[in-house]
């Protein structure tokens, strides 16, 4: 497995290359980055991340407002307000801590992240078991237990995987190379296993069933929730926006004022009610939007009054980039604009 990564190992921005030490902030900020989301996605808001937050000292001396606003568009903003409470942490103890308890005591890192960081930032002998090294191991080892009741026998497989000598001599290689084979080569729906340097081992492979590894139970169908959201603007230009709540979905980020999210549609009448002033409403469009555990409609009413004055704060509607707007929020500005 290491000749092979050494060999084939992926080029990313956040990886150190060969006989370079890893920087542990680069690796933690990835992988909080990466939760939920795909490698494609992540580089361009990463690339953008470190050149406006160098350093783990620099992430923690900014705002939150200004850290919400680069995180945005990345989703699961959760992530992004721990991160600068983490941020702050380790810059208050001069770095981050070298052992997995350490890591684990820090806010939001969990056990995965731990062992991410510990592994390839400090050498610390571990297995992170991310859904590539899932995949690897479910195949390799032929559990067909269906998620995420295997999910113990594939932790099992993995760290018996990182107790090999090599991988305890290397694991910081040891791990990315498990990353690189999961992303590459081991791939869901059709691996390349003649390419793979574990093919004559695999479990899976020799049973005919890799492909349909690991197994997944039923899928749950999201619900739908339901809002109204208000495209307020008046005659300079400005639109109305508001600041979420700190805790919660979405929390402390910026939106158009709007109604609850509810599990029935609203009529014009009740969505009017929750309004920010009194206008003249008209329909804009509807935005859908998934997220983890529902679905989104958004109706979104629009209107242009001469002075707003209603609470709230105002920007331009032309320089809403820089806001802190998830991204459900940008589809709501998106078709209101372009429906203006």
């Amino acid at each position: 497995m290491l000749a092979w990564y050494d060999r084939h190992r992926r080029r990313l921005p956040w990886r150190a290359l060969p006989g370079e030490t890893a920087d542990p902030y680069r690796v933690w900020l990835s992988e909080i980055m990466l939760q939920q989301t795909t490698v494609a996605a992540v580089i361009p808001y990463y690339e953008r991340f470190v050149t406006r937050f160098p350093s783990v000292d620099a992430l923690a001396a900014a705002p939150l407002e200004t850290v919400l606003a680069a995180w945005a568009g990345l989703g699961y903003y959760a992530r992004a307000r721990n991160l600068h409470a983490c941020a702050r942490a380790v810059a208050a103890v001069g770095g981050f801590p070298r052992d997995l308890d350490g890591l684990r005591a820090l806010p939001g890192i969990g056990a995965y992240t731990a062992a991410a960081v510990g592994a390839i930032a400090f050498g610390v002998p571990t297995v992170p078991v991310d859904g590539n090294v899932e995949r690897v191991a479910a195949r390799l080892f032929a559990i067909d237990d269906s998620l995420p009741s295997a999910k113990p026998a594939i932790a099992g497989a993995a760290a018996r995987l990182g107790a090999d000598p090599d991988a305890r001599a290397r694991p910081s290689d040891f791990a990315q190379a498990l990353f690189d084979l999961g992303a590459t080569i081991c791939t869901p729906a059709t691996p390349a296993c003649a390419l793979c340097p574990w093919r004559d081992v695999c479990a899976g492979r020799l049973a005919g069933i890799a492909a349909e590894l690991p197994r997944k139970g039923p899928k749950k169908q999201r619900p739908v929730r339901y809002g109204v959201h208000f495209w307020l603007t008046d005659e300079a230009g400005q639109v109305l926006l508001r600041r979420r709540p700190a805790s919660g979905l979405f929390g402390g980020m910026t939106e158009l004022p709007g109604t609850p999210w509810r599990g029935e549609s609203w009529t014009a009448a009740d969505a009017v009610r929750h309004a920010p002033m009194p206008a003249e409403w008209r329909p804009a469009g509807q935005v859908r939007h998934g997220l983890t555990h529902f679905e989104l409609a958004i109706d979104l009413l629009a209107a242009r009054v001469p002075r707003i004055e209603a609470e709230g704060f105002l920007r331009p509607a032309t320089e809403l980039a820089d806001e802190a707007l998830p991204s459900v929020m940008r589809k709501c500005v998106r078709m209101a604009v372009g429906g203006n």
